[in-house]
């Protein structure tokens, strides 16, 4: 399909602003529960969903300790196929997670228009053994509207030949695999996710998954422009842990799944500021059948730069012929092409790809 590009032509300059970023780690001294309530919620409340009160022998079921491959203390998320269950209730499910709560400070709920980048770390057993349903160990889920009851985003663990990771995704209530891999690439290693989500009717997704240890990529996925917004919702939250079906016992074990360096950045967009008041004679609307964007040559500008919408600067190094960018293969959304000269921002064109 040949692409069309809208082209916004504006003098200004932009910039990608952080607007805040709060950071979960362990810290091998403070209590657990503790700790990831001081982070995640307000004062007095609880975030931590754990079996502990029927399985009370065991003590806590969220631990620490020191890690000698990351050399820094990190989460046991400590999950037993007996007696442990789904917030101490009789259930076909079980349970030991974390959340951010609609009590918790408003920089960790996402609300519809924000960008918001998650990112983690987490250690499988080598021996890791999903359920055939679901074993899940992320979700994004939205509180509040008639979609609250199912993630919007699952990454979700599931027996088979081989047993897989799957990217699981909804903005109503009908649920698909958008991707998945093989999870023996993952068990054993420290793996690192991020996440990129701008939540919208007409957002955006993303996500890579690599090894820790050798920055191998083993996974990544992104789509754009993607419904992000269960309608209805107040906001959307994460989860992380272990939340597995119990109705095939026999093909569970008792695990210890490790996590560490939670992180959620809320981030503003990549949009013009300062901008000069454009009169319609400025702005320039065109289509373009060829997959490039022909630009004036004027020499004005000694770089060029590329960002997408969710603030990520992209590679165009092979991409540019004199005055013409190739843009094939882009994903769906707008971008931000950048003149510079002398390291300052001199013009900026804005490109929406369809």
């Amino acid at each position: 399909m040949k692409s069309r590009f809208f082209l916004l032509i504006l003098f200004t300059s932009i910039s990608n602003i952080v607007n805040s970023q709060v950071v979960l780690n362990a810290d091998g001294t403070t209590d657990t529960y503790s700790l990831i309530n001081t982070v995640l919620a307000n004062p007095n409340r609880n975030v931590v969903e754990v079996p502990d009160c029927n399985h009370e022998i065991f003590g806590d079921h969220i631990t620490q300790e020191y890690d000698n491959d990351l050399k820094k203390n990190v989460f046991l998320f400590h999950i037993h196929v007996t007696p442990d269950n789904d917030r101490c209730k009789k259930f076909d499910r079980q349970r030991n997670e974390i959340k951010t709560y609609k009590d918790s400070p408003e920089n960790l709920k996402a609300t519809i228009g924000e960008t918001v980048a998650y990112k983690w770390k987490f250690k499988l057993p080598k021996n890791f053994k999903p359920s055939s349903s679901f074993t899940h160990i992320h979700q994004i889920k939205a509180v509040g509207g008639p979609y609250a009851s199912i993630p919007m985003i699952s990454l979700t663990l599931r027996k088979g030949n081989p047993d897989k990771l799957e990217l699981r995704y909804t903005p109503t209530k009908s649920q698909k695999t958008l991707d998945k891999v093989n999870l023996d690439l993952l068990k054993g290693n420290w793996i690192e996710v991020t996440e990129v989500i701008k939540f919208d009717n007409s957002g955006s997704y993303s996500i890579e998954i690599k090894n820790v240890e050798n920055e191998k990529i083993l996974f990544s996925y992104k789509n754009s422009p993607l419904d992000t917004w269960q309608d209805g919702a107040d906001f959307a939250r994460p989860k992380w842990g272990i939340y597995r079906s119990l109705k095939n016992k026999q093909d569970l074990q008792d695990e210890i799944l490790k996590y560490a360096n939670f992180s959620i950045e809320e981030i503003k967009d990549v949009v013009p500021v300062d901008v000069l008041k454009a009169k319609a004679e400025r702005i320039l609307l065109m289509s373009n059948s060829s997959n490039e964007i022909v630009f004036n040559n004027s020499g004005k500008y000694d770089a060029i730069e590329l960002f997408d919408n969710s603030g990520r600067k992209i590679s165009i190094e092979k991409r540019i012929n004199k005055n013409k960018l190739n843009v094939s293969g882009f994903s769906k959304g707008l971008y931000f092409i950048v003149f510079k000269k002398d390291t300052l921002v001199n013009k900026v064109l804005k490109c929406y790809v369809k």
